[in-house]
């Protein structure tokens, strides 16, 4: 069986889906209706722009977004068993399994990125990668700080991103350094995604959420919430909304979709990083690009 899957933030490069723009009538369209859905260029900037620029909140999710989906899209062969995305990379799956529409997903995702974007000069806040430690070590000692710090994202064994306050991080670094972990990095981004003090996002995106229009999806949905398949839309839109207050259940999902029956993971996006995790996973899966 084949499981699709999509990436997340941190996956962009300058000159993201110009050959695709370029090769594909259908993906020309799909961009230059992109730009009109945004009220700006984004292209211009995915094809022409620095890696500076890529990285401005609005920019950065939608281009993934972008690339991820339109590269499913046109692609010949699309004929997902099971799908799955990492964080920003649900909304991805959920347009490509025919959930969301277009134009309604990118919407969304840009109401995400603006969302995220006012967390985060509300509560500043960061995240780091736990190396070579268990999860239950790492967890334990964020639960004995006294500060915001919280499991974010379940990458692969013996890698687990944590989120929180500025001050929490940093203790927390130290802390599990002193314990044993071989490398605690932060990480540079612009808040603690995944955690409680994506709070005030969470409300503003439930709002957007509960006014779109979803649908019955094609295949089973591998939700970052709950790492379980899901095909109830309203089951699909309750997990969508946890998503950024709850951490990623991208290790579990990934063994959950082995266990049921999935042999070949095809990455849809920029990047390899997920293909990456799924080997460290389970060695024994086929990974592939859809590029």
């Amino acid at each position: 069986m084949r499981a699709y899957i999509f990436p997340g933030q941190g996956a962009q490069f300058p000159g993201m889906g110009k050959e695709l723009y370029e090769r594909s009538e259908k993906a020309k369209i799909l961009f230059e209706s992109a730009n009109k859905v945004l009220g700006f260029r984004i292209t211009d900037i995915m094809f022409d722009g620095t890696a500076e620029e890529l990285k401005q909140t609005k920019v950065t999710q939608p281009a993934i977004f972008l690339h991820s989906v339109i590269s499913a899209l046109v692609a010949e062969e699309f004929k997902p068993d099971m799908v799955a995305g990492h964080s920003l990379g649900e909304f991805s799956a959920l347009v490509s399994n025919r959930v969301l529409s277009f134009e309604d997903g990118l919407t969304l995702v840009s109401k995400r990125a603006e969302a995220m974007q006012k967390a985060c000069e509300i509560n500043p806040s960061t995240m780091a990668a736990i190396l070579g430690m268990e999860d239950e070590k790492v967890i334990a000692i964020c639960e004995g700080i006294d500060e915001v710090v919280v499991p974010a994202n379940y990458n692969s064994p013996g890698q687990l991103v944590i989120s929180g306050s500025n001050e929490g991080i940093t203790i927390a670094c130290e802390k599990l350094k002193d314990a044993g972990a071989k490398r605690a990095l932060p990480l540079q981004v612009g808040g603690a995604f995944h955690s409680p003090l994506m709070e005030p996002a969470r409300e503003e995106l439930e709002k957007a959420i509960l006014d779109t229009e979803f649908h019955e999806p094609v295949c089973p949905i591998y939700q970052n919430y709950t790492s379980r398949p899901h095909t109830d839309v309203e089951e699909i839109k309750k997990n969508l909304n946890h998503q950024l207050t709850a951490p990623v259940k991208w290790r579990q999902s990934v063994v959950n979709m082995v266990d049921d029956g999935a042999t070949e993971f095809i990455e849809c996006g920029p990047g390899k990083v997920l293909q990456g995790l799924v080997k460290k996973i389970s060695p024994e899966a086929e990974v592939g690009s859809i590029e």
